[in-house]
């Protein structure tokens, strides 16, 4: 069985496209494109350069994946490319540029997201599995997202940010450091208000991995102390727990890099 494609779509040489995806009127696929199975494109989607789609995603109107980068001066390069897991949803009008040589040329998203209306992924991300991104957030290049993370709408991150494992921001945040995993900001300029408590228990964390990280985060960022020695006094106290781990892993991992901290 030959894949569903709309006569006015427009199919470059080249580009491979498995049986059982469906391509919608007015699409525009370039030569080095792969589109697995059971993925979905609506009418006007664009993708071009090097992307590859993986299986069961679906991807609505006036969506581009695959172009280059928004770099002064960018050279194409032969890895420069952009890859989508498995069953990520892709709503209207999102961006996602492939990346440049600073990352290895990928720009990555992974499986079961969902990017709102309006998302732009600039070159060079990297987005876990499972992350929400509600409309018109914005990643400048170079973000680097674990998952299951939640970004509220209207949500701007800067160059070279990192933010970690199941991290929640509310609408309308600026976020100019990193976030810690579990964490949950707000405002312009972010600020740390606390855990991401909502998020964990409907991943079904347990009451005690929950009390646990409340008491670490206590200890992390309390008034007392320099951070180094809270850091020291955190993994002393809480050297069994691998959410507390994840943090400090964390904070260790990108120890050049500055924290969203607490209003």
């Amino acid at each position: 069985m030959s894949a569903d494609i709309h006569p006015t779509a427009i199919i470059e040489p080249g580009a491979r496209i498995a049986d059982t995806a469906r391509i919608g009127p007015y699409c525009v696929i370039g030569p080095d494109v792969v589109i697995e199975a059971g993925s979905v494109l609506h009418s006007a989607v664009t993708l071009t350069g090097r992307t590859y789609l993986g299986p069961d995603c679906e991807v609505f109107s006036g969506t581009v994946i695959g172009a280059q980068p928004q770099i002064i001066g960018f050279e194409a390069l032969p890895n420069s490319r952009v890859e989508i897991g498995a069953r990520t949803i892709l709503r209207e009008h999102v961006t996602v540029h492939a990346g440049s040589k600073l990352q290895n040329g990928l720009t990555f998203i992974g499986a079961d997201c969902l990017m709102m209306v309006g998302v732009h992924i600039a070159h060079d991300c990297y987005v876990g599995d499972k992350c929400v991104f509600a409309n018109q957030v914005t990643l400048a290049g170079n973000v680097h997202i674990e998952e299951q993370v939640w970004l509220g709408g209207v949500v701007a991150i800067a160059q070279h940010t990192r933010i970690g494992r199941h991290a929640f921001s509310a609408g309308g945040a600026i976020i100019t450091a990193s976030i810690i995993p579990y964490g949950y900001v707000s405002g312009n300029r972010a600020k740390l208000v606390g855990l991401n408590l909502v998020g964990l228990k409907r991943r079904g964390y347990s009451r005690e991995a929950i009390r646990t990280l409340r008491n670490a985060y206590r200890i992390l960022f309390a008034h007392e102390g320099s951070f180094s020695e809270r850091i020291a006094d955190t993994r002393a106290a809480f050297s069994g727990s691998e959410e507390v781990g994840h943090i400090l892993e964390f904070i260790e991992a990108y120890d050049k890099q500055s924290l969203v901290q607490t209003a």
